[in-house]
């Protein structure tokens, strides 16, 4: 059975969600203090029809390749972990933001947590019965040599994204999750750092840096940081109080790249991300959406607000192309080596929603804005999905999507089935044309990969001297 050409919009099935006993990891300064009671924001905080970016009921129907006459010959998936607990907590920026207390996490800092877990077995269990489907794979299908690999990032979060997601996919496989390096540190292939660096160089990010509006490139965001300063009551907390959190503002955005460091982002936008993040990460895994909020009632849309603040940071610190193709590089020589192996049938790498934005970016992914979900670019737990189909002539052809869980499903955990599927959104690449069915030849995505991997060693080229040529070894 073929899946649909076209994402209806999904039949929400309630789950019951079990959870283990919780265990406080935030000690918070307010810990003490009583949960705010329910109040609605104010209409100078609510979103106007100007800057909605997806209407609630919106149509969220997307054109996806015609593949009836086409056999499924390989998938590659790169994927971002599902549901964590926030990044750290005693002294975090989240926690000195807000007199608030913030929910009880079924994990340590950073790690997966439980309805994560649940999530993503979800995940694996749909696209087991998917590839099922299209007969590339057999029912209860034992791998045999290498035709399946299963790669993450050394951090738990990865790890433990790619274990559920195989329990789900192989339930009797046994799968082995591959990971090298040190536990919970980071392995360069999914290291989103800057490889190769020189003074040229980080002039010219600069230079792109400047051209998406420099210092004012969230001047866009301005009723976003007020609205997240109402949520958390900002201006109440520990760290505003104490001078160690300054005033939330437009105009004040900095980048910085440094050699084998992540780009560094300075200013309220950084800030604002800690925050904003956690605070979504609290609406994923919280049951009650007021308690999520703090007490306030938010709509959808002011939700999606809030989420824009982290993307906007991710798109930033890791989507600008220079620092793309520098950053993605071991990662798309990877994928390309995996979507080329010739023995492979199913490839699963799990890394981070950084991972997943330089990639794109790298192969100039045309842009795009995700439905249903409030993380428009990456949503938590989605996939990047590589497809190598063949027709009845033996000719190859290649589909690129993302498979992502709604917001409500996440909310919801729902029981993910071929009639009730994740969001699936076709993406397009700027160049690359495709054909009356929707896809693109195997080649020219090869040629996109290869154009996107070359890119490296002409950066190289363009701003390296004879000083600086041994950092891109």
């Amino acid at each position: 059975m073929k899946r649909k050409k076209l994402i209806s919009f999904v039949l929400l099935m309630a789950m019951c969600f079990s959870g283990c006993a919780q265990t406080d990891r935030v000690n918070s300064a307010a810990a003490n203090q009583t949960e705010p009671s329910t109040y609605s924001l104010s209409e100078e905080s609510a979103v106007t029809e100007e800057t909605t970016v997806t209407e609630k009921n919106a149509v969220t129907e997307t054109e996806r390749p015609n593949t009836e006459n086409y056999k499924l010959k390989e998938v590659v998936v790169l994927s971002r972990h599902n549901i964590r607990s926030p990044l750290s907590s005693n002294g975090a920026t989240h926690v000195l933001a807000t007199p608030y207390q913030w929910v009880k996490w079924t994990a340590n800092s950073s790690e997966l947590s439980d309805r994560g877990g649940v999530l993503e077995t979800m995940m694996g269990q749909y696209f087991r019965k998917w590839l099922e489907s299209e007969e590339l794979i057999p029912e209860n299908y034992i791998p045999e040599g290498n035709t399946v690999r299963f790669y993450a990032n050394s951090k738990q979060r990865t790890i433990a994204t790619a274990q559920y997601f195989s329990s789900g996919f192989l339930p009797s496989g046994n799968v082995k999750i591959e990971h090298k390096g040190e536990f919970n540190k980071m392995d360069p292939v999914f290291d989103p750092k800057i490889d190769f660096y020189s003074d040229p160089y980080a002039e010219a990010v600069l230079d792109q840096f400047e051209e998406k509006g420099g210092k004012d490139i969230t001047a866009d965001l301005e009723q976003n940081y007020k609205l997240l300063a109402q949520v958390v009551d900002y201006e109440n907390s520990e760290g505003y109080k104490s001078g160690e959190l300054k005033p939330f503002v437009t105009g004040d955005t900095t980048i910085t790249p440094e050699l084998n460091k992540e780009c560094e982002i300075g200013g309220t936008l950084a800030t604002a991300t800690a925050v904003s993040d956690a605070l979504v990460l609290q609406y994923y895994e919280e049951p009650d959406p007021v308690k999520a909020a703090f007490g306030s009632e938010l709509t959808t849309e002011q939700w999606e607000k809030i989420a824009a603040i982290t993307t906007k940071f991710t798109i930033l610190r890791h989507g600008l192309p220079l620092v793309a193709v520098n950053a993605a590089h071991p990662l798309l020589q990877e994928l390309r080596s995996e979507f080329t192996s010739g023995s492979r049938t199913f490839s699963f790498l799990c890394g981070h929603d950084a991972n997943i934005t330089g990639v794109l970016t790298a192969m100039e992914a045309e842009d795009y804005e995700l439905p249903d979900t409030l993380e428009k670019k990456t949503p938590i737990g989605a996939k990047l999905v590589f497809e190598r189909w063949e027709d009845k002539d033996g000719k190859e052809f290649a589909a690129v999507e993302l498979m992502y869980q709604s917001t409500e499903q996440l909310r919801n955990s729902t029981y993910l089935s071929l009639d009730t599927p994740p969001e699936i959104y076709s993406l397009s690449f700027e160049g690359m044309e495709k054909n009356a069915d929707g896809l693109y030849s195997y080649d020219d995505l090869l040629g996109r990969f290869d154009k996107a991997i070359n890119a490296y060693d002409e950066l190289v080229k363009e701003y390296g001297d004879e000083n600086t040529l041994d950092n891109a070894a």
